[in-house]
């Protein structure tokens, strides 16, 4: 059997743990909290993410250290990485934790983003200033109108970008084996509500062959210039056709959920496949709408009732604006869904 550490043991955790039980791959997971939701399907070690102790049990019990979440120490990765295969690089998740370094990344891998600061700047036609460390699902960032000054916005040492009147916000997930190889899922539409991120659609509505290639190139091109191996999410901002790079994610992201249901491969155990050195699975799917559960459990018994509706607790205390689950339906279902949840 093969033993792949998780450092964090939140659903994506979880959701690793659980595709690699067809595989014959453990998860042993290292996780601060004592209601981690990977631990219904792993191994918990509960330890902060900086306890050496940690490390050095993932060191001895794993043939391979992957992470489900960006925001862990660096010094542990590096740590471990001189002593068992650390997938992706533990350079690659450094620069998805500073959006400053994720800008310079995009930059070094010739992919365009929105013109942004540092020290953060006031741009004429408006401003999104952000931490530079530690925000997530709309929180850690701010958006000002035009010619709003960026001074006393957010504490802390932030960057900002210029306001994009983007059409609408897309993302890819992609994955990179130890050998190269680039499979690619199609390119999602993502809505929001309050920041967060609300439902997917996969495909893209009105997604063509030239979108589809142009975001490829530019998961593609970032992939191989940080040398990553594993899933990756790029979200993308769709501005009249030309695509801009906003932010990165390196690990499975919430916009490649539906691939659980939609695609002949799920994203979880494409992972799984690249960061353990396998082939890459197909990425065939089909129509698939993903929306989050956010705050409040549904009525498990409604949602089931929605032909082809598949649900996802994830075991987590309901609270506000917490993602406690998701569902998937095939898309022309996704309006009953949504009517669904909205009783």
């Amino acid at each position: 059997m093969t033993t792949v550490g998780v450092i964090g043991g939140g659903q994506l955790g979880r959701m690793l743990a659980l595709a690699g039980l067809p595989l014959g791959v453990a998860c042993v997971v290292v996780e601060p909290s004592a209601d981690a939701p990977a631990a219904a399907v792993a191994d918990v070690i509960q330890a902060p993410f900086d306890d050496e102790r940690a490390w050095a049990e993932l060191a001895r019990r794993c043939d391979v250290v992957t992470v489900e979440l960006e925001h862990v120490p660096i010094g542990a990765l590096a740590w471990l990485a001189e002593r068992v295969p650390v997938r992706p690089p533990p350079a690659a998740v450094q620069a998805a934790q500073d959006r400053r370094a994720e800008k310079e990344a995009f930059a070094a891998a010739g992919i365009a983003t929105a013109r942004w600061a540092h020290p953060a700047a006031t741009f004429a036609a408006g401003t999104v200033v952000k931490r530079r460390f530690g925000g997530y699902d709309g929180r850690g960032q701010v958006v000002l109108g035009r010619g709003v000054p960026v001074d006393g916005t957010l504490d802390g040492d932030c960057i900002s970008e210029e306001l994009v009147p983007f059409d609408r916000e897309l993302s890819i997930v992609a994955a990179r084996g130890v050998d190269g190889t680039v499979a690619c899922y199609p390119v999602v539409e993502n809505r929001h509500y309050q920041g967060m991120l609300r439902t997917t659609l996969a495909p893209a509505p009105a997604l063509t062959p030239s979108l589809q290639s142009r975001a490829a190139s530019i998961a593609v091109a970032l992939a191989e210039s940080l040398d990553y191996v594993g899933v990756l999410a790029v979200e993308l901002f769709d501005v009249g056709g030309t695509l801009l790079a906003n932010e990165m994610a390196p690990r499975v992201h919430n916009s490649g959920h539906w691939t659980i249901e939609g695609a002949a491969t799920s994203q979880f155990e494409q992972h799984l496949r690249a960061v353990c050195g396998w082939p890459l699975g197909s990425t065939e799917h089909r129509p698939t709408a993903m929306v989050n559960l956010i705050g409040a459990p549904p009525d498990v018994e409604a949602v089931l009732a929605v032909p082809g509706a598949h649900l996802h607790l994830y075991g987590k205390a309901p609270r506000p604006a917490r993602k406690i689950g998701h569902v998937t339906v095939p898309a022309e279902r996704l309006l009953q869904l949504e009517a669904v949840l909205a009783t």
